[in-house]
């Protein structure tokens, strides 16, 4: 990513003014654990989003359900990028930027988010045995699951893993997949922000979809390969898409600056309009404003309760303590 994002994100004037000598710092990273570890996780529940509206629920096509603010004494702990839930919500995955994620269960009262049960952080290891973190696929910025595929978007080397998942729920023996040429050679802060699995019976067909920074977009698999670009306005990046259950995606956009902070939008792109060639836009869901209690939201998951389509995010912390990992979930309403 560019150094307006990753040194620029703590978000105070000494920062700025010391970029030229901090720059390499900021953009280092705990290293992974070893192998799969247990830890804690506290959560501080987020029963309003708006600090200065709290009995607003509504905002744009987005009900808030719930969020946490979520801690660990552990200091790998934080910097996520990707994030999946399962069909029934209870499961999470968080892929974390130093090539580890954390698997945890949700845990809820009276309907909201409350903790996790049995948080765990895990390396990424490759099919030839090799950490991920000690590769050169070392920095993780994207993720998707379907079926026993797991799919990560690398940076800097930008490449696309493909994962095996196991009847134990271990992502296992990653290699990397042919990608573009055009893909290869992005700037190397400039790499995939969000892959995505379309729903097979969508206009996709189930191809693989990536979009980097900068907009530019790839259908990575399928029939319908090819490169298109997102429209992108208001001073917002893309950092993560994800696709509703009927094939429309739904794409997490991020806003920064030194004196406004962080921002989020979430934009709907019709599936049909995705294809090699295709300038895309879409209709903003929900924009924050200045009092939400959002960070730098950068992982975004969709899922099932009932009848109810649910929309989760993440943020990313950069692994500084001047930030948090705030978890929020929303109902897109018909």
């Amino acid at each position: 990513m560019r150094l307006t994002r990753r040194s620029f994100l703590i978000g105070s004037g000494a920062a700025a003014a010391t970029l030229a000598c901090t720059g390499v710092a900021l953009a280092q990273r705990p290293q992974a654990f070893k192998g799969a570890t247990a830890i804690r996780v506290e959560a501080q529940p987020i029963s309003r989003l708006s600090t200065t509206d709290p009995d607003r629920s509504r905002f744009g096509a987005l009900m808030f359900r719930s969020g946490a603010v979520l801690r660990s004494d552990v200091s790998a702990f934080g910097g996520f990028s990707g994030l999946w839930r399962s069909g029934n919500g209870q499961e999470i995955i968080a892929l974390a930027d130093n090539a580890q994620i954390l698997k945890a269960r949700i845990e809820t009262a009276d309907g909201r988010l409350s903790g996790f049960s049995s948080p765990v952080l895990s390396p990424l290891i490759l099919g030839n045995g090799v950490s991920m973190r000690r590769s050169r696929y070392y920095d993780t910025e994207s993720f998707a699951l379907s079926g026993n595929a797991v799919f990560i978007g690398t940076e800097r080397n930008h490449a696309v893993i493909r994962f095996e998942r196991n009847a134990a729920g271990s992502i296992i023996r990653g290699v990397p997949i042919p990608v573009p040429q055009v893909l290869r050679d992005l700037p190397s802060n400039g790499g995939l922000e969000a892959v995505a699995v379309a729903p097979q019976r969508s206009a996709l067909g189930g191809a693989l979809v990536g979009i980097a920074e900068g907009g530019s977009g790839f259908i990575l698999t399928g029939s319908r390969q090819g490169i298109f670009q997102v429209a992108l306005s208001g001073g917002y990046d893309v950092t993560d898409m994800a696709f509703l259950p009927e094939g429309d995606a739904v794409i997490l956009e991020r806003r920064f600056s030194l004196f406004g902070g962080f921002a989020c939008r979430l934009r709907r792109v019709e599936a049909a309009v995705i294809r090699a060639g295709a300038r895309i836009d879409g209709d903003v869901l929900y924009e924050s404003e200045p009092s939400h209690q959002v960070d730098n939201m950068e992982g975004l998951a969709v899922h099932r309760e009932g009848g109810d389509t649910v929309l989760s995010l993440i943020s990313d912390d950069n692994f500084s303590s001047l930030q948090k990992t705030v978890l929020l979930e929303f109902t897109l309403i018909a």
